[in-house]
């Protein structure tokens, strides 16, 4: 009866963490997008401001120049952000699966007894992140 308690929280603790780490990579890439929109900003604004909007002309600001690639250089990583939320959260829906055939694993063993608030807070989790 122990070790089956113990698999579970081992689960619960995993489908939490996988569940913080999609949270992070989706807030890195909020973040990101706000200061690609700021640099978008910037670059807009400079152009404006010394009329010359062709990256190749002789006389195109540098400061505009410098903000451009920093905006190419954060639409990059934005890309692979994307990539690891994409992974990151096939990852979360294979442990919730695996946390949810654990579950009733021990359901069945007869150990189905009133949902803890830990199980309530999960499921009610669950169905947030669907």
């Amino acid at each position: 009866m122990r070790s089956r308690e113990t698999l579970l929280r081992l689960h619960r603790f995993r489908t939490e963490e996988k569940r913080r780490q999609a949270a992070d990579i989706d807030s890195m890439i909020q973040d990101f997008m706000r200061k690609y929109d700021d640099l978008d900003q910037q670059v807009k604004l400079e152009e404006g401001r010394n009329g010359v909007s062709d990256p190749q002309h002789f006389n195109y600001s540098l400061s505009a120049k410098a903000a451009r690639s920093r905006r190419d250089n954060l639409m990059k990583s934005i890309a692979e952000l994307k990539d690891q939320l994409a992974d990151a959260q096939g990852a979360l829906a294979d442990e919730e699966r695996e946390l949810r055939r654990a579950e009733l694993l021990i359901e069945k063993e007869g150990g189905a007894t009133a949902p803890s608030a830990g199980q309530a807070r999960d499921a009610a989790a669950q169905l947030q992140v669907r």
